[in-house]
């Protein structure tokens, strides 16, 4: 019999060598599985013809919005500025903690408010990085919030611990309180689209949803053949979207009904077409997204048509950056856990620069003007130009998701803290400024509704529960 010091030593050897096997398998399979690079230039592409002006905070209130996962429905991932930012980047705050931050924060008013993977929810005031308040929503939570209004809406993989149910949390932060929520019959872990006045999410039963913004009322549901665990991306009253069974599905954000559905193609066991786990990017009447065969997709936005497909070395779980950034053109910029950043052309998946990384790329990738900003495994966040693949700035933090901004600072996403870098170190440090402080007495009109809403359930008048 083997003692117990060494026979554990044994084991992990073994698993060990077994790791390795598996791992030179994978990678034996994406490279010899995976499907062919295809370009089909007579897909149709619209060419930007105007510049997208810079965001500019209210200059009484600093008011600012960044409320999305993605910045935009369209979740391109591209956040002009008025000015290109360079380093030295001085670190103005920090909010430490220890649990993981998988993705951003969201921003609104003078504040921003991150989602942390245990389900807790914090308000932290922009300038200052002081946590006014937090609450737990949930067990486990892997998505940004979204922000309308003064309500974050958030989603929840495990409501309690162990549990097969998502939920879906509307939450006002003035007073903060559960505004309604909503059950669901399996996981999800779609960071929330809102688009006018209706929430979009998807489930890992194949389920995606449309809820009234105000009450969560339940407009629609659509089924698919696979878990949705990206986020839905929006453009011309159409959401776009990846699933687990390898296909890429268009919506009609007002009715659910189907507009196309197509797969990816022979994935890396030719066993069908790999699984879509990032979010999709829309630009250029395109559609772009990442597969775990290896390869990023583009399809027409109109009718499903593949444009190009572009393989890489391993997986891509990353959610792609998408613009025309001066002096490169339209650009899909996406990362692999190959540990490459590639910049491909938007129009047909030629490839433009690459660059090492120091690890795998999970998380998504984020333009903030000219910069592209991703993070790797190994801990380190990175920015390179948006033209040239070259590296501007680099610090050991961070994980996953990178970055967002208000254009004066950057937000860095760590691995279980958030960070303030200030973008125009010579300006000095922006002042405070008041508001935004919670009303723990909410106004007598919205009593009875919060009333209803303290155990996590909502009897709002005409309300469904899915």
């Amino acid at each position: 019999m083997i003692p117990r010091s060494r026979r554990a030593r044994v084991t992990a050897a073994a698993l060990g060598v077994l790791l390795i096997v598996a791992g030179g398998f994978v990678a034996y399979a994406l490279t010899h599985r995976r499907p062919p690079d295809v370009s089909n230039p007579d897909v149709a592409f619209s060419a930007p013809t105007t510049t997208v002006a810079a965001p500019t905070p209210n200059p009484r209130t600093l008011a600012f919005e960044w409320p999305l996962y993605g910045y935009t429905p369209a979740r391109t991932r591209s956040f002009p500025l008025a000015t290109p930012a360079r380093p030295p980047f001085v670190q103005r705050w920090a909010v430490h903690g220890s649990t993981l931050l998988e993705f951003p924060p969201v921003a609104g008013g003078s504040s921003l408010y991150l989602l942390k993977n245990n389900g807790a929810l914090y308000a932290i005031k922009r300038r200052s990085g002081v946590v006014y308040w937090k609450t737990k929503l949930g067990d486990l939570a892997a998505s940004s919030p979204a922000y309308r209004q003064g309500v974050l809406f958030c989603t929840i993989l495990q409501g309690a611990r162990g549990a097969d149910q998502g939920r879906v949390v509307a939450f006002n932060v003035q007073y903060p309180r559960v505004r309604w929520s909503r059950t669901l019959p399996s996981r999800t872990e779609t960071s929330p689209l809102v688009v006018a006045d209706t929430v979009y999410v998807g489930s890992e039963n194949g389920t995606v949803y449309a809820f009234r913004a105000d009450d969560g009322y339940l407009r629609w549901t659509a089924k698919v053949s696979g878990a949705v665990k990206g986020g839905l991306a929006y453009d011309a009253g159409k959401l776009f979207f990846g699933d687990y069974s390898g296909h890429v599905t268009a919506l009609d954000a007002r009715t659910g009904r189907k507009i196309w559905s197509v797969g990816g193609g022979t994935g890396a066991f030719g066993l069908g077409g790999g699984e879509f786990y990032a979010t999709a990017s829309v630009a250029f009447g395109r559609v772009y997204i990442g597969n775990t065969n290896g390869s990023v997709y583009s399809f027409s936005e109109r009718n499903g048509a593949l444009a190009w497909r572009r393989g890489t070395g391993n997986y891509v779980y990353s959610s792609a950056a998408v613009a025309a950034v001066a002096g490169v053109g339209p650009t899909v910029y996406v990362g692999s856990y190959d540990g490459t950043m590639y910049a491909l052309d938007a129009r047909s998946g030629a490839v433009r620069w690459t660059h090492r990384a120091e690890g795998q790329i999970s998380g998504g990738i984020q333009l903030i003007g000219d910069l592209v900003f991703y993070s790797t495994l190994s801990g380190h966040t990175t920015a390179l130009g948006a033209a040239t693949g070259r590296v501007v700035w680099s610090v050991p933090k961070g994980k996953f998701n990178p970055v967002i901004s208000d254009g004066r600072y950057l937000f860095l996403n760590g691995q279980t803290s958030l960070f303030a870098y200030d973008l125009r170190p010579g300006k000095g440090p922006v002042k405070e400024v008041p508001g935004d402080r919670p009303v723990l007495k909410p106004p007598k009109r919205d009593q009875q509704r919060l009333a209803a809403a303290r155990a996590g359930t909502s009897t709002a008048t005409g309300s469904t529960t899915p």
